[in-house]
């Protein structure tokens, strides 16, 4: 595209609003990030404010073009990538938010999700939708506002009612409310859309109670969602890719092809694998999702998705004061020689894949009198590393190949010590990509294609560029203990919440 030598990506995620320019050879230009608070009303509960989701991200588009000096003339297109699964309400005509956005993390609707399970609703609800009921999903967390928010139900069935994703809730903002709209992978991600016939699901939306009304137009990943309006970003560009986080990192990693696979070591872990045209059912508890559609072709994955990695090492810094700065964590785990025995089950917010279990609770397991805080900051990393093997070990099983790489990205993936361990636990290279912010590039690149940047994923590949490859170093036996160890305290972690607090 002529004059045009820029992308910007958008990426909302769970702590903080970033904007990113990239421009034609994905090489990374400029960048603004602005935190975002978390609320805790209660145990369990996880939420953020709407109009800071909003006001943080425009915040952050208007400084990275101002800071950067380049012309709002010369950026093609926006790419929008976003936290998933986080639910939003909001009026149709005023736009105000009923309450506050549910994050992905929040557990408040899991009784209601084992409800569903012992009626029987567990089987359609998972070859509709490749997902299991969880509190992780939306549909839940948009029938908890809905009866709980005074007159919501009523608003909702006379059509004065928007529920939307992040991005949609973004794409509303930025165009005033012109567009209410998503991609397929947000919308896969819902427990409401059947991946299969690609469509909402009026079976799902009966179940839940919630009428079809509330739900935005799905889109493929790359094309025209809208234009963002001169007064919300101060310029009017084209909103031309769409994709939730991890399937935006799969293709910022460019694991195009099936049996490729990456994992991000954000807030949480999320491993990701392409299957291709085929939706693999899982028999492990894994998520069978939809990674893109392009050209009209839809790309399915595996994911793995786990609740608590990065934000463990946050944990240890901000409420344990074990460490001063998330790198520390690296030296600290270098200053001994091993775990002195120390094995730490972070199931903060409950364990998800492949385990999914709601009322597991973080857990400490072989301390001593020799137990020292390097051990615990060691052993909190090595709880990252075992959570991934166990879902890579899901995935295998269930795609019926062997994974022989594994590409990592995310902020943990800066940790060298912890991709070191990876590499040992799986005994298969991990790869860190050059540029860090694949899932914001990801952003770019469906934002690229569908304003025609680039003509084709062809055009991508070149590139793309690796910065470290970890091979397995440790021996096999030693490596086969420790998962032994991990698997025996995993095990006594699990159903920590009694039936009276359920």
């Amino acid at each position: 595209m002529k004059g045009k030598n820029y992308v910007m990506a958008l990426d909302q995620g769970t702590t903080s609003s970033r904007a990113i320019l990239f421009d034609k050879q994905g090489a990374l230009v400029d960048m603004a990030r602005k935190e975002l608070t978390q609320h805790y009303p209660r145990p369990g509960w996880v939420e953020h404010d709407p109009d800071e989701i909003w006001s943080t991200q425009a915040s952050a588009a208007s400084e990275v073009i101002a800071r950067s000096g380049i012309a709002p003339g010369e950026i093609a297109a926006v790419g929008i990538t976003n936290q998933r699964e986080t639910t939003l309400v909001w009026d149709r005509y005023t736009g105000k938010p009923l309450y506050r956005a549910i994050v992905w993390q929040d557990r408040r609707t899991a009784a209601f999700c084992n409800k569903l399970d012992e009626e029987g609703h567990a089987e359609e609800i998972s070859e509709k939708t490749g997902l299991l009921p969880d509190a992780y999903f939306s549909a839940t967390k948009i029938h908890w506002i809905l009866e709980h928010m005074e007159g919501a139900r009523e608003k909702a069935e006379r059509g004065d009612l928007c529920f939307g994703t992040v991005d949609s809730w973004l794409i509303w903002k930025f165009t005033r409310g012109k567009h209410h709209v998503t991609d397929v992978t947000n919308a896969s991600r819902t427990m409401l859309y059947n991946i299969h016939t690609m469509q909402w699901d009026p079976g799902l939306l009966k179940l839940f109670g919630i009428p079809a009304s509330m739900l935005p137009g799905v889109r493929p990943t790359s094309g025209l969602f809208g234009e963002t309006s001169g007064d919300s970003m101060g310029y009017r560009l084209p909103i031309t890719g769409v994709a939730g986080d991890q399937q935006a990192a799969l293709f910022g990693q460019l694991c195009l092809e099936p049996g490729s696979a990456k994992n991000t070591y954000g807030t949480g872990c999320f491993v990701v694998l392409n299957t291709g045209t085929k939706a693999v059912a899982s028999h492990n508890n894994l998520l069978t999702t939809v990674a893109w559609q392009l050209e009209g072709e839809v790309t399915y994955a595996l994911e793995g998705s786990i609740f608590t990695a990065g934000s463990l090492v946050q944990w240890l810094r901000d409420d344990l004061g074990l460490i001063a700065s998330a790198p520390e964590s690296e030296s600290m785990a270098r200053s001994v020689a091993d775990n002195g025995g120390v094995y730490m089950v972070p199931a903060l917010t409950g364990l998800g894949a492949p385990h999914w279990d709601p009322y597991a609770r973080g857990t400490l397991f072989g301390l001593t009198r020799g137990t020292n805080r390097a051990h615990i900051v060691r052993a909190a990393l090595e709880s990252i590393g075992y959570q991934v093997y166990d879902v890579i070990s899901a995935m295998t099983e269930d795609a019926g190949q062997t994974i022989s790489e594994l590409r990592a990205d995310g902020g943990a993936s800066a940790n060298n010590w912890l991709m070191q361990f990876q590499s040992d636990l799986l005994r298969i290279p991990v790869i860190r990509p050059a540029v860090m912010e694949t899932t914001a590039l990801g952003a770019a690149y469906f934002a690229g294609l569908g304003a025609g940047v680039w003509n084709s994923t062809r055009d991508l590949l070149s590139g793309w560029r690796q910065d470290r490859v970890f091979h397995p170093e440790r021996k096999a036996d030693e490596v086969a203990t420790d998962i032994n160890y991990w698997n025996r305290a995993l095990a006594r972690s699990r159903g920590w919440i009694i039936e009276e607090e359920k």
